[in-house]
């Protein structure tokens, strides 16, 4: 008799034990602080900084993570955030205080795995435009500022020769609150691009009232597709999409709006420095919509200049005060204009001057294009996942 009655306190023990150790864990996954990841990086929930190095494959998986400083994926390095993940810049403590961006260095890798329900969204504590510096990826594409540089605002060194480089995946996506500005000269964007390379997926991005341009790409030859800026604060944002240093790769269902006296719609560069260096910036752009609030001191829709090259497809322009404005000559893209720089099958509303002097027969017209899918309304891709439309 006392066997078995040892042998069901035993069991009595053990399955309270067990009940024990579950209802911990469930409280410690419900609310972590620290998650550790594989290799030797450790997530601090309320304190996200540093640098995931060679080896490390960190996961965000859930809820709210404070970033409290930089944080770099270093080559080798794996960062990966869940659906419905917020990541929210801190403010800074003091002057003296880490500017918070997020980095992806060459080598890096970053999977964005964001749903149109359920987007992931990196933003700020303080909901003003330029409370923090947003995302940086740093590829191994060509550009044509020299075999590498040094990008401007995180230091990282990108470009190359890899025209197929993968920085990883990033999908619904919803960047707020980005542009820090170091000074009047240095200045983050939303989403900065450099030389990342064409392995790179870029797909149901935003950016929301950033005080600087709302994508910017640095050479490279990555294709981003359904874009999406919206800038209506009163802090003065920049241009909506711009690129320069030989960007050659494309996109396709862009939708930008703003109603405050930002800049341009697009502002589209070679090289200041060297018109003529390769590789030639030459997007191909499918599918556009940009949407002013007809003010501003730069008040064009499309700024086209220092020899960029482009080809453009299905746009709707609303509301500025000139559709196609390119630098005229000596300037490199003045001789592109109707060939290596033209927009076909464009739709003008409420626009005062289609088209500067220099940028005659850039375009040819039509009334039926649908530009990013809906007009110069907001496309029904875009629903769901964007905020402000």
């Amino acid at each position: 008799m006392k066997k078995p009655i040892f042998r069901l306190f035993s069991l009595a023990l053990l399955s309270v034990t067990f009940a024990t150790a579950f209802v911990a864990c469930d409280d410690k996954d419900d609310n972590p602080t620290e998650e550790p990841g594989q290799g030797n990086f450790t997530v601090n929930r309320d304190d996200l900084k540093g640098t995931i190095g060679n080896g490390d494959h960190v996961t965000l998986s859930d809820g709210t993570y404070k970033l409290t400083g930089k944080l770099i994926v270093a080559n080798g390095g794996k960062l990966t955030i869940k659906a419905g993940v917020k990541i929210e810049a801190t403010d800074l403590a003091s002057s003296n205080d880490e500017i918070r961006y997020i980095a992806v260095g060459q080598g890096g890798q970053i999977f964005v795995e964001g749903t149109a329900t359920n987007p992931v969204v990196m933003t700020a504590t303080t909901h003003v435009p330029g409370s923090w510096g947003g995302l940086v990826l740093c590829g191994r594409a060509p550009i044509n500022v020299g075999e590498t540089a040094s990008a401007e605002v995180s230091d990282l060194t990108y470009g190359g020769s890899d025209v197929n480089d993968n920085s990883g995946s990033i999908k619904y996506l919803r960047i707020e609150y980005s542009g820090y500005a170091y000074n009047a000269e240095k200045e983050f964007n939303g989403f900065s691009m450099f030389g990342v390379g064409s392995g790179t997926t870029i797909d149901y991005v935003q950016s929301y009232e950033g005080s600087d341009d709302g994508f910017e790409f640095f050479g490279g030859t990555v294709q981003a597709n359904h874009l999406v800026v919206y800038n209506a604060a009163p802090e003065v944002g920049d241009d909506l999409f711009d690129w320069t240093q030989g960007w050659t790769g494309g996109g396709e269902n862009w939708y930008g709006f703003r109603s405050n006296p930002g800049n341009r719609g697009i502002e589209a560069d070679n090289n200041d420095s060297n018109e003529a260096a390769t590789p030639i910036s030459n997007p191909t752009i499918k599918n556009l919509t940009l949407v002013g609030g007809n003010n501003g001191e730069e008040n064009q829709a499309l700024k086209l200049r220092v020899g960029t090259k482009a080809q453009f497809d299905n746009v709707v322009l609303k509301n500025w005060g000139t559709g196609f404005d390119v630098q005229a000559a000596p300037d490199l893209s003045a001789g592109y204009v109707g060939t290596e720089l033209k927009a076909t099958n464009v739709r003008f509303e409420d626009i005062a001057t289609p088209a500067n002097a220099t940028a005659e027969g850039i375009y040819t017209e039509n009334a039926n294009a649908t530009g990013a899918g809906n007009g110069a309304d907001v496309p029904a891709w875009a629903n769901g996942w964007t905020a402000g439309l």
